[in-house]
């Protein structure tokens, strides 16, 4: 498989982190009833670092041509269901 999709998504996700997690711009977020979040500041550095972290390992993933790599993908996901579990149960009133 290319590497070109590793390089697209993870500038993609370090453009969401500068968004939601330095411009708090949490509206940007699906699936997150960020109405309810108590703490949106809390939020916001939550998401955008874990898009961040997601968005260099992508960067990274895109340089090495290794076949591994392409668990990245399933762990993203899984990522962002424990973090979306996460914020709905322990963060909404």
């Amino acid at each position: 498989m290319s590497q070109a999709p590793f390089l697209v998504f993870g500038i993609i996700f370090l453009v969401l982190a500068y968004f939601v997690g330095v411009k708090k711009q949490t509206w940007l977020l699906s699936g997150f009833n960020q109405r309810r979040v108590k703490d949106q500041d809390k939020l916001s550095k939550l998401v955008g670092s874990y898009n961040a972290i997601i968005g260099v390992a992508m960067l990274i993933a895109s340089f090495i041509d290794h076949p591994d790599m392409q668990i990245l993908f399933p762990i993203v996901i899984v990522g962002y269901v424990i973090l979306l579990g996460y914020v709905n149960i322990k963060m909404v009133d």
